[in-house]
């Protein structure tokens, strides 16, 4: 049987593979928005493909898809597919980028002994398929610049990197509808940087029409990926500002009621180093993992306050209100909505190394979906954890693996 065969045979299985009964069609309480925030991290974004899989499972279907960096590229297959077409689409995203660009893919039976033996030959073997990355690229997603760009020589900044994303681009418009996308159905924010500027940008459904190109400059990362032209404009992968996009949804006015999913491929919290290797990847943890936690406490304070305000204005007279200039201005600011934040981090395996950003391995890939997947099957399992937040703040944060301590 062939490689591709052995892929459909394992597809094929898990598709008819029953969610648990307790993980089906669970009621959510009546949130305005319900969010999926997916973070930027490479070759690990397919945890966040088993996240979707576990709230798909559980007929939970958010109105607010926003994603950075490879966290575009599943929120543009995610949105720009049918309900029930999505999970399917994204196994084929998966199973395609996560093939050699040029070569063949190792039968999965031969794959599978090499990352089934002990820790030292896993970790051998998933090296060799990080340097195959380097060298041959991804199907579906980047080939290396033949020549390669020279260091000094200028050219177009379109082809200042090493790797061409025109595959990315084909592989998009195959997989995903554009006009689904810009329907309005789903509201669609993905981040970039202006390369001239250096500002933050956010490319929404609800402001402008999108293209691949917008998901194509939320994940050109340099000086792997050259910038994108957008309206005469450049723009970078937006985890080279922030990698977390839950700011942009918790911001927007008018604010809502609010339930999100946020989805983080690097862990803040992780062991000291005690070597090189160990230290290269502890710096992504760190740089991309965009103080996640900082944001979130910032965000429930300043909600804390606007409640607070809101409950003050309501002890003054109406007619104060209506007349006095602050507390009209007071009133702007109140705000009693809610918002519950579940929060779902990757957590590196042992046999990871700093490479696990580019490791795109078929067996890998397989590993991260299935450890989204029992993530959220075991924090859905928690239903108290959806319940809209009350007390004083209004605002509430979940996540399982920091509830297991």
């Amino acid at each position: 049987m062939s490689e591709i065969d052995d892929n459909e045979a394992v597809r094929s299985e898990r598709s008819h593979e029953e969610a648990p009964a307790s993980q089906q069609r669970i009621g959510l309480p009546p949130y305005e928005t319900i969010a999926l925030l997916l973070q930027g991290g490479g070759a690990l974004g397919a945890y966040q493909a088993g996240v979707y899989q576990g709230l798909h499972e559980a007929g939970i279907h958010p109105n607010w898809i926003a994603g950075i960096s490879i966290g575009a590229l599943n929120t543009a297959i995610i949105a720009g597919n049918a309900p029930e077409r999505r999970v399917e689409r994204l196994r084929e995203f998966w199973e395609t980028i996560c093939q050699p660009a040029f070569g063949f893919p190792l039968p999965a039976f031969v794959e599978r002994a090499f990352f089934d033996s002990t820790d030292q030959i896993r970790k051998a073997f998933t090296a060799l398929q990080a340097v195959d990355a380097l060298v041959e690229g991804q199907k579906g997603f980047f080939v290396p610049r033949f020549p390669p760009p020279s260091p000094v020589a200028a050219g177009s900044p379109e082809t200042a990197s090493y790797y061409d994303t025109t595959p990315l681009k084909a592989t998009l418009e195959r997989l995903c509808d554009f006009d689904r996308i810009n329907s309005g159905e789903t509201r669609v924010s993905v981040g970039a940087v202006n390369v001239a500027t250096g500002n933050f940008a956010y490319f929404d459904n609800t402001r402008m029409t999108l293209r691949a190109e917008h998901f194509l400059a939320s994940g050109a990362l340099p000086p792997g990926f050259a910038a994108v032209e957008i309206d005469g404009q450049f723009y970078w992968d937006g985890g080279l500002m922030s990698n977390t996009p839950l700011y942009e949804v918790a911001q927007a006015t008018p604010r809502r009621d609010t339930l999100a999913f946020q989805v983080d491929l690097w862990s803040a919290r992780g062991p000291v180093p005690d070597s090189i290797v160990d230290v290269m990847g502890r710096i992504k943890d760190v740089q991309y993992s965009s103080r996640t936690r900082l944001v979130t406490d910032d965000m429930q304070r300043a909600q804390r306050y606007r409640n607070l305000l809101k409950h003050v204005l309501e002890l003054v007279p109406e007619e104060l209100r209506r007349t006095d200039e602050w507390c009209r201005r007071a009133a702007e600011l109140a705000c009693s909505k809610r918002y519950n934040i579940i929060h779902l981090i990757y957590r590196q395996k042992e046999y990871e190394g700093q490479y696990k950003d580019y490791q795109f391995g078929f067996s890998t890939m397989q590993e991260h979906w299935e450890s989204g997947l029992a993530d959220i099957r075991r924090t859905l399992d928690h239903r108290d954890w959806l319940d809209m937040p009350n007390g004083e703040s209004g605002f509430v944060t979940h996540d399982i693996h920091r509830e297991k301590g």
